[in-house]
C-alpha cells in the first residue's frame, strides 16, 4: 500500500475538510478541553474563505473551519514554512470569525469562542516543548483570562511519542501526520488498530486518487520545495542589507529596522517571482507572509 503525505494541502483538506467524524476526534484531541463536557459532539462546516463585512477590507482562506452545535467556531491550518508574520495572519484570521458573528444588533453577549489550531512542519521556538497555548491573560496580578480567542501552536518536528496517558489520541493524530508519506511502507499497528485513524490512512492512500490531483499533489511539493530556497536566500541578502544599513545608522536599533526593511525587500521580490511562475496568491501569502493586495500589487 502507497501513501501521500496528510500534511500536503490536498491530502489534508480532504481528511480533515470533508469528515466530520475525523475533524471532531481531531479536534477534541489537540484542543485544551478540560473536561468531556467541553469536547465536541458534532460539527457544521463553514465556508474556508473568510470574507470581510467592508469590501475594501482583506479577505483570506483557511485550510478547514466549522462550528460546532454550541456556536463554537474552530479553525485549523497546517502550515509548512514558518514566517514572523505568521502569528499575526492567525490573529487576523480568528479575529475575523469572532467578529463575524455579530449581526445588527450586536448583542455581545452571544458572542461564542473562536479556537485556533494551527500544525506548523517547522521550529520557530528554542525550547523543546512542541505544544504551545495562547490566551488572552492578564499578566501582573490576577491572571484572569479574557475568554474568547484560544491560539494552539504544534511544532511537528519536535514531536516525539514518549507516553501515550491521557492524550492517547493526541500522540496518534501525530504520529499520523509525522509518519506517514511517500515512503511508508508498513503502518505501525497502533495507527491501523484506532478506528478514526484507519479512516484517516484510507484517506491518504495514493489509490484513492485521480492522475489530475496527484500531478497537483506533486506539483504542491515542487513548489514548496523552490518556495524554501527563495525564503534561505531572501533572509541572507535580507540579513547582509540590514546589518550594511545598520552599521551604517551605527546603532543597534537601525540594523534592526535594516533587517526588517531588507527582509521585507527580497519577500517582494520573491512574490514577484512566484507570481510570474504561476503560483497561486493564496500559497505565496502562506510563503512570504504578505498579504494578497501586497503580492497584487509587487
Amino acid at each position: 500500500m502507497k501513501y501521500l503525505d496528510p500534511k500536503a494541502d490536498l491530502t489534508f483538506k480532504k481528511v480533515f475538510g470533508e469528515h466530520q467524524d475525523l475533524v471532531i476526534s481531531f479536534l477534541n484531541a489537540l484542543l485544551p478541553f478540560e473536561s468531556e463536557e467541553e469536547e465536541i459532539r458534532s460539527v457544521e462546516y463553514l465556508s474556508p474563505e473568510l470574507v470581510p463585512l467592508n469590501p475594501l477590507k482583506k479577505d483570506s482562506i483557511v485550510d478547514v473551519r466549522c462550528k460546532d452545535g454550541l456556536g463554537r467556531q474552530f479553525i485549523v491550518e497546517m502550515q509548512m514554512m514558518w514566517t514572523p508574520e505568521y502569528k499575526q495572519r492567525v490573529l487576523f484570521n480568528a479575529s475575523k470569525a469572532y467578529v463575524s458573528q455579530l449581526g445588527k444588533s450586536r448583542h455581545y453577549e452571544l458572542l461564542q469562542p473562536v479556537y485556533s489550531l494551527n500544525l506548523v512542519n517547522d521550529v520557530f521556538c528554542d525550547g523543546d516543548e512542541y505544544y504551545h497555548d495562547y490566551r488572552i491573560v492578564e499578566v501582573a496580578e490576577t491572571k484572569e483570562v479574557i475568554e474568547g480567542l484560544r491560539f494552539i501552536f504544534i511544532e511537528l518536528p519536535k514531536f516525539t511519542p514518549k507516553s501515550y496517558g491521557d492524550k492517547r489520541m493526541q500522540v496518534l493524530w501525530l504520529r499520523y501526520l509525522t509518519e506517514i508519506d511517500e515512503d511508508t511502507r508498513e503502518v505501525p499497528k497502533e495507527l491501523l488498530d484506532n478506528p478514526e485513524i484507519g479512516k484517516a490512512l484510507e484517506e491518504v492512500e495514493e489509490s484513492a486518487f485521480t492522475e489530475e490531483e496527484l500531478l497537483g499533489y506533486d506539483h504542491f511539493w515542487d513548489m514548496l520545495g523552490a518556495s524554501r530556497l527563495l525564503m534561505i536566500g531572501s533572509i541572507r541578502r535580507g540579513m547582509k542589507e540590514g546589518m550594511e544599513k545598520g552599521l551604517e545608522e551605527g546603532l543597534k536599533k537601525g540594523m534592526e529596522k535594516g533587517i526588517a526593511a531588507g527582509e521585507q525587500k527580497e519577500r517582494i521580490r520573491n512574490a514577484k517571482a512566484m507570481k510570474e511562475s504561476g503560483i497561486q496568491t493564496e500559497l505565496i501569502s502562506r510563503i512570504t507572509g504578505l498579504a494578497p493586495d501586497e503580492i497584487a500589487s509587487s
